[in-house]
């Protein structure tokens, strides 16, 4: 009994210094001068006169930084929505391709993502502020009526605008991640993915993910990534609270129980990689997926895991050019 008593004492004292180790690591990673908020500060508002680049959209009492294209046309309006843990650079290709064939483009840094709009507290980071971001956001690029895309997270908050905007948004393309209902409908019952159930440990894996400066992001999360957008998302979540708040994303909702996004009536491309994860991606989920996207529906499939137009950029841009371009 004693040696075990031994052997215990010494695991706990092993789990403490371990668990020291890495909240320190985690806290030495950190950019405490806060150098992505200088420069994203640096750059223009959005106003008349600015039609292409970076710049900071002010809308629903806060700054999102953004990337905007062809503002200066007439072409119909696009919104790019990108999900976890990325920021509007992922869509660069996209946007350079829309912006060529006359399309006004914005692509904005989401709650959180932004240095400007980064509320503190797991409760402004519940869905339906998330869903009044975009239409802030159309409201001061001037988009009355726009088309829609979203990967991942943007996805689930792209449903939901979809379903809710049915006056303004023109059309909806998801990457990866189907209608909510068909995801609670086909896994009901099979509890919370492993993965949620981590991010969802407050404290616990941002210190995790920042240990290291941000080895795991770096040679797990973003091991595919170019290099232009791993030093983007390197570079805003070594800043203080924005790891933290990206994953409040997880941790404000019941993600089987409030994610339950109206019916989509308008045009609906679906775009997924076929090594995607299971809860999104069997044929059980995709089976339903027409019972809550009820308009014309097309379905792409990738022979890729979860970061689509990484992975392919061509054909992600030619198959949403194409989807577009057929709307009347």
């Amino acid at each position: 009994m004693r040696i075990l008593l031994s052997i215990f004492g010494a695991i706990v004292v092993l789990l403490v210094v371990v668990s020291v180790a890495v909240f320190v690591s985690a806290r030495l990673s950190l950019d405490s001068e806060y150098r992505h908020t200088r420069e994203t500060e640096k750059l223009p508002l959005l106003a008349p006169g600015v039609a292409a680049g970076e710049v900071r959209i002010a809308a629903g009492g806060m700054e999102f930084r953004a990337r905007v294209a062809g503002l200066s046309g007439e072409g119909p309006a696009v919104v790019l929505l990108h999900g976890f843990p990325e920021t509007s650079i992922m869509w660069q290709p996209l946007i350079e391709a829309l912006a060529v064939k006359g399309y006004r483009v914005v692509a904005f840094d989401q709650r959180g993502y932004s240095p400007g709009a980064r509320p503190e507290g797991v409760d402004a980071y519940a869905l339906d502020g998330l869903v009044a971001d975009v239409f802030a956001v159309a409201d001061a690029a001037g988009f009355e009526r726009f088309h829609l895309v979203g990967h991942d997270w943007g996805s689930i908050v792209g449903w939901n605008v979809a379903a809710d905007g049915r006056d303004r948004v023109l059309s909806y393309v998801s990457l990866s991640i189907p209608h909510p209902g068909a995801i609670s409908a086909a896994n009901a019952g099979s509890g919370t993915p492993g993965y949620i159930k981590f991010f969802r440990m407050g404290g616990v894996a941002e210190s995790i993910l920042s240990a290291g400066g941000l080895f795991l992001m770096k040679n797990a999360l973003y091991s595919d990534m170019p290099e232009d957008q791993l030093a983007e998302y390197l570079a805003v979540f070594s800043e203080p609270g924005a790891l933290e708040a990206a994953f409040n994303w997880y941790r404000s909702v019941q993600l089987e129980t409030q994610l339950q996004a109206g019916k989509v009536v308008q045009p609906v491309l679906y775009v997924f990689g076929n090594r995607d994860m299971p809860v999104f991606v069997r044929p059980e989920v995709r089976a339903l997926h027409t019972r809550f996207a009820t308009g014309p529906f097309e379905e792409v499939e990738l022979d890729a895991g979860h970061w689509l137009i990484q992975a392919h950029p061509t054909t992600v841009v030619d198959a949403v050019l194409r989807h577009l371009a057929a709307q009347p």
